[in-house]
């Protein structure tokens, strides 16, 4: 069929010539950046392109001497202007000197590191945190909300005329609201955030030597130098006055919390005779867990004991050791530090 013949019909009728070029292009063009498009869309517009400016003149590149500039200005500049050395005192988003990043290496509050990978940090990113991320994951089917959550605070009953206009009453048990709990996800799974070790030496008033000892002692098992803190009041009870050294403490994170608490799961714990483990009722409600060591056990830390006769026995303290996490409540805390080999006893509060 393709290969017959045109009727004569369709000979005799006229062919009109067509001029193709004055047919509008069907291309995509964009008429705003021609030089067309923009005299006709404003005649206050400037077609000069700033690529077209001309150079300095040749008077002006002769005349330019910064030599020269430099010796006829009676004031010097500032030597922190050629340094990278950040100032010593920030002075604020708006000061013409402004610190570097902390993760410049010329940056003052710049940390090497890491310089290893803890083994308890690797497991936790390779088994702990997808196991956690199934323990706590609450599925919602597709088109669906979570049902709503009650109120947080509580109003009052009406029982008198004065309960008008009332704020609402504070929940119980404490006047402090409790963090809400996000949806967990791959992106908030609950993970260790840092760890604060700390040592109370009642005896450093009447004989700093129990100071000494404490301080010595914390930066050996947690290998950061230990920051004294000073007594806010006055206790005569406990020998105390105020702004005299009374205890010491470090807080730990990357490398030095993860060696910390694998130590203490792995060495320290199983060797305290009969240990049931942390109580079930410690944390404050807000992820933070916390327990505490006698003297007898700091002495089992390795680092104490292959140097014990370097301590007197009488002056090692008791240490008191808090782990934060990025959970919002107790409950995952304690499931994230079981999974790392804590152990817990009694009736869980959450």
């Amino acid at each position: 069929m393709a290969s017959q013949r045109v009727p004569s019909v369709f000979q005799s009728l006229p062919l009109r010539k067509r001029d193709f070029h004055n047919f509008p292009c069907l291309c995509s063009c964009r008429k705003a950046s021609t030089f067309n498009g923009m005299t006709e869309l404003s005649e206050d517009v400037d077609p000069s392109s700033s690529m077209q400016i001309p150079g300095p003149s040749e008077e002006h590149l002769a005349s330019f001497d910064p030599i020269a500039r430099s010796k006829r200005r009676k004031r010097p500049l500032p030597s922190s202007r050629y340094k990278f050395r950040p100032p010593k005192y920030y002075r604020g988003p708006l000061h013409p000197h402004q610190p570097p990043p902390p993760t410049a290496p010329e940056s003052r509050e710049f940390i090497p590191g890491p310089f290893s990978l803890p083994r308890l940090q690797q497991t936790y990113h390779s088994t702990f945190a997808s196991d956690l991320l199934t323990l706590m994951y609450t599925h919602h089917p597709p088109g669906t909300l979570p049902g709503p959550s009650g109120p947080r605070l509580r109003s009052w009953d009406g029982s008198s005329p004065y309960h008008k206009n009332r704020p609402l009453r504070p929940p119980r048990g404490g006047p402090a609201l409790p963090l809400l709990r996000r949806p967990i996800t791959f992106r908030n799974i609950p993970r260790l955030e840092k760890i604060h070790v700390h040592s109370f030496v009642k005896e450093a008033g009447s004989d700093s030597a129990h100071l000494h000892v404490a301080g010595m002692i914390m930066q050996a098992i947690t290998n950061v130098r230990a920051t004294v803190f000073r007594a806010k009041h006055t206790i005569a009870n406990f020998n105390l006055r105020k702004g005299s050294p009374c205890s010491v403490g470090v807080e730990l994170r990357g490398e030095d919390m993860y060696n910390f608490l694998a130590k203490v799961t792995e060495v320290v714990m199983p060797r305290i005779k009969d240990y049931q483990g942390i109580s079930g009722k410690s944390g404050d409600s807000n992820g933070d867990i916390g327990w505490g060591f006698g003297p007898d056990t700091v002495g089992t830390f390795p680092e104490v004991e292959i140097n014990y006769d370097a301590y007197p026995s009488k002056m090692i303290p008791a240490v008191h050791i808090v782990v934060c996490t990025t959970a919002t409540n107790d409950k995952d805390a304690r499931l994230l530090l079981s999974s790392m080999g804590v152990p817990f006893y009694g009736k869980h509060m959450n």
